[in-house]
């Protein structure tokens, strides 16, 4: 018993020297990562990565590969019947909601939806952790994955990266109050 009560206070001590961790202040402006392909742009053309202009060369080809424009089907994709009316009002209201700056660990990390009626067709990480060069060479691949899955799962129940655990964490429940913006 006198155990669990020592294990139970040092966990609760270790809980509150972890939340009052403060993140690393970023330097700079936070280059923006995005998932979304233009319309009409060609799979593997490179339109839905900004790599930072700090990356590591080659960090480009970080992204999985043909992501550009596979993400989302598109409206025309629609089942025969369905086109009509309901493709004209998906595609009239296409918006851009911004989710709340999550502070992680190791900094901010803010995403933007785009949405089609209530599709989401593409994520913007417009703040990301990118103070050290380990930052930024985790976010350079994880970002890409973290778009990929939000854009195939439709919603913020998407799995972590692996070794990019705080990022992941800040990234989903930036995505969620987003998501939650867009419905209210």
């Amino acid at each position: 018993m006198r155990r669990a009560v020592v294990t139970s206070a040092a966990t609760a001590a270790g809980v509150v020297l972890l939340l009052s961790l403060k993140p690393h202040d970023a330097a700079g402006p936070a280059p923006v990562i995005s998932s979304g392909a233009g319309a009409g742009a060609a799979p593997g053309a490179g339109s839905d990565v900004s790599v930072p202009s700090n990356a590591p060369t080659g960090a480009a080809s970080a992204a999985p590969p043909g992501s550009a424009g596979s993400a989302a089907p598109s409206a025309s994709a629609a089942p025969p019947g369905s086109a009509g009316q309901s493709s004209a009002a998906a595609a009239g209201a296409t918006r851009k909601v911004s989710g709340d700056t999550v502070n992680t660990r190791y900094g901010p990390v803010q995403v933007q939806v785009t949405l089609a009626g209530s599709r989401i067709t593409a994520v913007d990480v417009v703040k990301y952790p990118n103070a050290e060069r380990r930052d930024r060479e985790i976010n350079t691949s994880a970002l890409p994955v973290l778009n990929q899955e939000a854009i195939s799962a439709q919603n913020a129940g998407i799995d972590v990266v692996t070794g990019a655990t705080y990022t992941s964490d800040g990234y989903i429940r930036s995505l969620q109050s987003a998501l939650d913006r867009a419905k209210g």
